[in-house]
C-alpha cells in the first residue's frame, strides 16, 4: 500500500506525514460519504528518504503489515463473538440451569467480544512501538 503525503514534522528518524484525502480515496470519494477529513490523515513513518518538513513524499506500508493489522482489528473480535456465543450456550447452561440458552449465548458473546477489544487494544499498542509495523517514507516526490 502506498500513499502520497506531505511531511508535517520531523522527530529523529521518524516523520509525521499528512496523507491527503484525494490520494486515499483514489478520486472516487463522494464528499458527503467519505470518512477521511478534508485536511487528510496524519501518520508516523520512518524517514528513510531523509525528507524535510513541507516536502511531498511517497509513504509505503508493507502489505503483510497492513493485512496483519486488519486481521487483528476486525477478524479477531468477530471470531471472539462467535466463540463466546458457542461457549456461552454450551457451558454456561450447566452453571445456570434453567436459564434460557439463547440469553447465555448472548452473554457469552458480549463478554468475549469486550475481552477481545481489550486484547486488540493491548496488541495494537505493542505493534505501534515496533518499527517493523510502521510506514516508511520511500522517496521524495517533490520538494
Amino acid at each position: 500500500m502506498q500513499e502520497i503525503g506531505t511531511v508535517k514534522s520531523i522527530d529523529g528518524h521518524f516523520a509525521k506525514v499528512v496523507l491527503s484525502r484525494r490520494s486515499s480515496c483514489c478520486d472516487s470519494c463522494e464528499k458527503d460519504s467519505c470518512d477521511i477529513p478534508e485536511e487528510g490523515v496524519e501518520t508516523e513513518a520512518i524517514n528513510q528518504a531523509g525528507a524535510k518538513v513541507g516536502q511531498r513524499v511517497k509513504v509505503v506500508m508493507k502489505p503483510y503489515t497492513f493485512l496483519k493489522g486488519a486481521l487483528i482489528l476486525y477478524a479477531f473480535p468477530i471470531l471472539a463473538l462467535f466463540v463466546g456465543a458457542f461457549l456461552g450456550k454450551a457451558y454456561l447452561n450447566r452453571v445456570f440451569e434453567g436459564t434460557d440458552s439463547e440469553l447465555l449465548a448472548a452473554i457469552g458473546a458480549i463478554v468475549a467480544f469486550v475481552a477481545s477489544l481489550l486484547i486488540v487494544k493491548i496488541i495494537s499498542g505493542k505493534m505501534a512501538r515496533k518499527t517493523e509495523y510502521k510506514s516508511v517514507i520511500e522517496s521524495i516526490v517533490e520538494g
